[in-house]
């Protein structure tokens, strides 16, 4: 067990005889610069249900939850309890949380106690069905959209003003990492279902990244400095696409991913764009799609037995056409699949992409990976 710094500062006196003044100095040192250098940096998370860590268990008529058995089934904070997590244990954000050196989740913003000193480490404002245009998700009632977790941020910033002051709350800030995973519903549930507003592809993806340009410029505006935005996964490869829809060579959906990978190469470019934009910037491309469609292509050699079925679902070829809930089919071993439900990875899936964003190469995430924005 490591000893306070009170502790500490008992024995130094007892043991010494050192002037007052330069007591006092050591012992402030030790309790309040020590923890400012050693604390990482915040993680904000900003995003979908990749990445939602129970935001949606507080919209009362969200049709978007995880907030039942089994999710959460592997998550040890919770012993094994759901948290609002769309997955059987931890998701990408935990993980990079953990991978650089923080000791707590990021905690949903629409939780009443996160605030205060809870806000240090960072906050999740990550929805089930969120989307980055307004529109997308209404499919599922209520949700978190990309302008309103903004919105969220906003507030959170101020709180952090009055908290710390305005310019030890702006250094955390321009510190911190945000985290964004977002996109996937605004084709998902929104351009490839009937609330569509049947644009030629081209145009909906331009007009997805008007918005996200504007939705990242106010993230900048509000300090955000060092900014990780993720790709759109392979979406036609999740089980409720290959449960209803026809296959490619690949073994999934062709146009869902196409869609995707047309959408991704727009993204780049814009990141690309802000990054000369912006002064002091850093707006990191993480590969999503080509890190998991690299698990998938390859699952066996990663451990995986199945890269096509839901561990937890009902319906279709892979149980990819009912959500997972209490009376779903549970597959024996989670490790062993990469896909948790019709729509997210497993931990164990999450697990790899997430140690490659943190610690991979240009491939993986660039310009630069997150071990080494920090």
């Amino acid at each position: 067990m490591i000893a306070s710094p009170k502790l500490l500062f008992a024995q130094i006196v007892k043991k010494m005889s050192l002037p007052l003044v330069l007591m006092l100095s050591l012992f402030s040192t030790m309790t309040l610069g020590g923890a400012a250098r050693d604390r990482p940096p915040a993680i904000f998370v900003f995003g979908d249900s990749h990445v939602d860590s129970g935001n949606n268990n507080y919209l009362l008529t969200s049709l978007s939850k995880a907030d039942h058995f089994p999710n959460g089934i592997d998550f040890k904070a919770s012993g094994g309890m759901p948290t609002g997590r769309f997955t059987n244990g931890r998701t990408i954000a935990d993980i990079i949380g953990e991978e650089i050196g923080q000791l707590n989740y990021a905690p949903p913003f629409l939780d009443q106690y996160t605030t205060g000193a809870a806000l240090l480490n960072g906050v999740n404002y990550a929805s089930g069905a969120g989307g980055i245009l307004n529109k997308t998700g209404a499919l599922y009632v209520s949700r978190l959209g990309m302008d309103l977790q903004i919105d969220y941020f906003n507030s959170t910033r101020q709180q952090l003003d009055k908290f710390l002051g305005k310019i030890k709350a702006g250094e955390l800030v321009q510190k911190a990492i945000f985290s964004i995973t977002i996109g996937a519903n605004d084709f998902l549930n929104n351009y490839l279902t009937f609330i569509s507003d049947f644009e030629a592809p081209d145009a909906y993806i331009n007009r997805l990244m008007i918005a996200l340009k504007d939705q990242l410029t106010r993230l900048y505006h509000l300090d955000a400095r060092k900014i990780v935005m993720g790709s759109i996964v392979p979406i036609g490869c999740i089980p409720y696409q290959t449960s209803l829809a026809p296959l490619d060579e690949t073994g999934c959906a062709a146009l869902p991913n196409q869609l995707a990978i047309k959408y991704n190469g727009k993204l780049r470019d814009l990141l690309s764009e802000l990054n000369q934009i912006f002064p002091g910037s850093n707006f990191l491309y993480a590969n999503l799609y080509d890190l998991l469609m690299d698990v998938i292509t390859n699952h066996q050699s990663y451990g995986f037995e199945t890269a096509s079925d839901a561990c937890c679902g009902n319906g279709g070829v892979h149980g990819g056409i009912i959500a997972c809930g209490p009376a779903s089919s549970l597959c024996g071993d989670r490790s062993k699949y990469v896909y948790w439900d019709p729509y997210h990875p497993t931990e164990a899936a999450n697990l790899i992409v997430a140690k490659k964003l943190v610690h991979g190469d240009a491939k993986d995430i660039s310009p630069i990976n997150i071990q080494q924005l920090i």
